[in-house]
């Protein structure tokens, strides 16, 4: 799947369900199915600044492409990074730079989030982007 067909897959996802919190619920299972980031490189300099929550994250540049590795001691923030991820992971870094990440507002995330996790939200996809930018 590309980057578009990746977002598609999540909108379509999110609207089987009409309660926002049967939608948290999805949230929270992603968030059991991302690659955790080893215990080892959970230090400080891997932290998301901004987030209401801790939370690391550390990028690979690999074959050309990025992946990602997080975690989180929240579990709805472990969740929104893992939609981060499975969107990102395995694009190439000009792709993650350009690209618009549309499935946040068309499933209405942001609107949904408290006002300091939604500025978690942004700080994640910043740094997301920028660890990709440096591999460009």
């Amino acid at each position: 799947m590309n980057y578009t067909e990746k977002q598609n897959s999540i909108i379509e996802d999110f609207s089987m369900f009409d309660d926002w919190m049967e939608k948290y619920e999805l949230i929270i299972d992603l968030g059991k199915e991302i690659e955790l980031i080893p215990t080892e490189d959970k230090q400080d300099d891997q932290l998301i600044e901004g987030c209401q929550s801790r939370v690391w994250l550390k990028s690979n540049y690999k074959n050309g492409k990025m992946f990602y590795y997080a975690d989180s001691d929240a579990i709805i923030t472990k969740g929104i990074i893992s939609l981060l991820i499975k969107v990102m992971n395995g694009e190439k870094p000009k792709t993650i730079a350009q690209e618009e990440l549309f499935f946040i507002k068309k499933i209405g995330l942001q609107e949904h989030l408290s006002p300091t996790r939604a500025n978690g939200l942004l700080e994640m996809v910043k740094r997301m982007k920028l660890d990709a930018i440096k591999n460009i």
